[in-house]
This record gives C-alpha cells, structure tokens and sequence, in this order.
C-alpha cells in the first residue's frame, strides 16, 4: 500500500463567507486556522498549502470576554532604539479592527514559509461588504 500525497496542480480551492458579528475572537480564530491549513479535507498533507480561502466581514463586531479589551496588548517595533509601541486591543478595534483577527489567526498557523503562504489566503474586512464576489464564496457555519 502507498501513501498518498497531492500535487500542488491538484489541489481544489474553495472561497468561504464567515460573518464574525457576536463571535468570540479565540474561538473564531480557532475554527478559522484549520481551514486556511486544509485539515478539514481528507486529502490533507501537511507540508503542502492545500487549505481554502477564508473571507472574514464585520471584524469590528467581534466579541471579546473578560477584561482582555484593557489588559490585552498588541507591540510593535520601529526599529530604532526606543521603539517598542504598544496599543490595547480597545484602541486597535477603533482604528484597524481586520489587525486583530488577523494576528489571532497568525497565531494559530505555523511560524515558517507555509504559515505566511497560509495566511494570504486569509481576508479580512472591517464592514459588511467585500470585494470578492466573483468568486463565489460559500457561507462557512461555525
């Protein structure tokens, strides 16, 4: 018996809708991560890209517990010395709300070339609308 392994030319890729309004940030983050990896399609291979494409609308709606809204922060470096900047995730939510679902899914994905390859195919959008009609993509239920 051999073990099976997909081609890149093979693979099908899928365009899902996933509305974050009342969601839970973690917990739609974790749903999220195994299909821009591919692990809900039988035909998984780990070292391979084979997940779909993830469209997420109203990312300022989503829904954070506990006091995270103060407590929890986002850094960032400049570069030079002294540079280190912080902002809450109240703050981030008011001025690049699709920021803070995209760095939760980050989290969640391999931290190498397949991880970024991965999240590119993540698109996250502040408001009820996106650009991506012509795709197609299906309502993903969570």
């Amino acid at each position: 018996m051999r073990t099976f392994t997909q081609k890149q030319k093979e693979i099908a890729r899928n365009w899902y809708v996933v509305d974050a309004e009342g969601e839970t940030l973690g917990r739609l983050a974790s749903r999220i991560a195994p299909i821009l990896k591919g692990k809900h399609k039988p035909v998984y291979t780990p070292h391979m890209d084979c997940g779909d494409y993830v469209i997420i609308v109203n990312a300022e709606k989503v829904r954070v517990t506990g006091r995270k809204m103060d407590q929890k922060l986002y850094y960032r470096h400049s570069g030079y010395p002294g540079g280190l900047r912080s902002i809450s995730l109240r703050d981030q939510l008011a001025k690049h709300p699709e920021r803070v679902l995209q760095a939760a899914i980050r989290g969640m994905l391999p931290k190498n070339k397949l991880g970024r390859r991965m999240l590119k195919k993540l698109k996250v959008y502040a408001g009820d609308s996106h650009p991506h009609q012509a795709q197609q993509p299906r309502p993903l239920e969570l």
